[in-house]
């Protein structure tokens, strides 16, 4: 079975992370013999949806290097260093912690079935079973050790026991939605090169695009050949706008308001962690091994309540030498529209007085939608103000009606 996709990419000619795409998804004959050989292996129900995310794009390397969860040396020398132990660059432990019961049925060096329901997802080889300090990983990580964060909050709830090894994937996890948009690494790479795009930004996002947003990648359309809109698609909070929500408003914006030719739309099936500016690296990293050559990387990116200064995000790379890195950040300052500009501006480009912004929190914004109240057009599209507002109101109708 051949862990890694050796094809050149001659358009960008940017690398994945690490040299080498890994492709972990097995295939015909070898998917026929490994899932019948998975019904006599030793089961792990695989419960978590950031389990069930980070198993999809560990298989289609968009963690390379990573070939399967995480190794307590990668592990520790992650949470420690920002580094694998090889010395590659990685922010975000990418684990899988089991019951101590379930650890108990398990050994070093045994082959298990990942299973979702009734359906085997992988083949995992056990390399390691270990124990982690959730604490230290907490404040590692998330820079707080308060279950508050949403990303500690899951470190407590998932356990202490963690299993480390090398997957392959037989069957895609389920839900998989927005399948015309789920591309993968090697897809988005060959789409790039079928466009003649050599340097392409990538943006993150887990919010609907309003004005701001669009100042920001058409600013950096201007030093690029095309835009790679990716927003995140997997587990968030529950106060987040629903991610089908969120893709109507991205599919109506760009049909209007962005040049066809020049964008690509597509989903990232991983879920948030909330971890601030480590995540800003981790995006990053992920954005590098689907083609991107740069990364666009905003105020509070990732971040959750007051967690982390305004601009961590952006001050975090320049921890690390830019080689290492291999993919240029784009740094943004707060966006608004301005009265007086009579423009969507920067705090970097705008001198007028802060009265002359247009800007709303996201609470702001959720109220008035739950309110049914159209936001400003200042603030974002028309059509994208009422495309949120009748999928707030959607969703609360559904949550009465449960």
């Amino acid at each position: 079975m051949n862990a890694s996709n050796n094809e050149e990419f001659p358009i960008g000619g940017i690398k994945p992370h690490g040299g080498e795409l890994i492709n972990r998804v097995l295939s015909d004959e070898e998917r026929e013999e490994a899932t019948a050989r998975a019904q006599t292996l030793t089961g792990l129900q695989l419960k978590s949806l950031v389990n069930l995310s980070d198993l999809e794009l560990l298989a289609t390397g968009a963690f390379s290097p990573l070939t399967g969860f995480m190794v307590k040396q990668d592990y520790d020398r992650v949470v420690e260093e920002m580094h694998l132990y090889s010395g590659l660059i990685w922010s975000i432990p990418v684990t899988l912690a089991v019951t101590e019961d379930e650890a108990a049925s398990i050994s070093k060096g045994q082959e298990i079935t990942l299973w979702q329901d009734d359906t085997p997802l992988a083949i995992m080889t056990v390399a390691e079973k270990f124990q982690r300090n959730i604490a230290r990983e907490a404040k590692g990580v998330y820079h707080t050790e308060e279950e508050a964060h949403p990303g500690v909050a899951r470190l407590y709830r998932h356990g202490n026991t963690l299993l480390g090894g090398d997957i392959w994937l037989l069957n895609w996890p389920k839900p998989r939605e927005f399948p015309e948009f789920r591309h993968t690494p090697a897809q988005t790479r060959r789409m790039f090169a079928r466009r003649g795009w050599r340097r392409i930004v990538g943006f993150q996002t887990r919010n609907p695009i309003h004005r701001a947003h669009e100042y920001i990648q058409k600013t950096a359309l201007e030093i690029t050949d095309g835009l790679f809109l990716h927003p995140l698609v997997g587990e968030t909070k529950a106060d987040d706008i629903p991610a089908d929500v969120r893709m109507r408003s991205y599919e109506a914006i760009l049909r209007d308001y962005y040049p066809a030719d020049r964008v690509l739309l597509g989903v990232f099936p991983a879920a948030m962690r909330y971890a601030g500016p480590r995540e800003a690296v981790f995006h990053a990293m992920a954005r590098k091994n689907y083609g991107c050559t740069h990364f666009i990387v905003g105020r509070d990116h990732a971040g959750v309540g007051d967690y982390y200064g305004t601009y961590d995000a952006q001050h975090i790379f320049d921890e690390f030498d830019p080689e290492e890195i291999g993919i240029t950040p784009l740094f943004f300052d707060y966006t608004f529209y301005c009265r007086k500009c009579g423009a969507v501006v920067s705090a970097k480009t705008c001198p007028h007085d802060k009265e002359d912004w247009i800007y709303l929190s996201g609470t702001q914004v959720r109220q008035m939608l739950e309110r049914g109240e159209m936001l400003p057009e200042e603030f974002t599209r028309p059509e994208v103000s009422k495309i949120l507002m009748d999928g707030i109101r959607a969703k609360r109708t559904q949550q009465e009606a449960d």
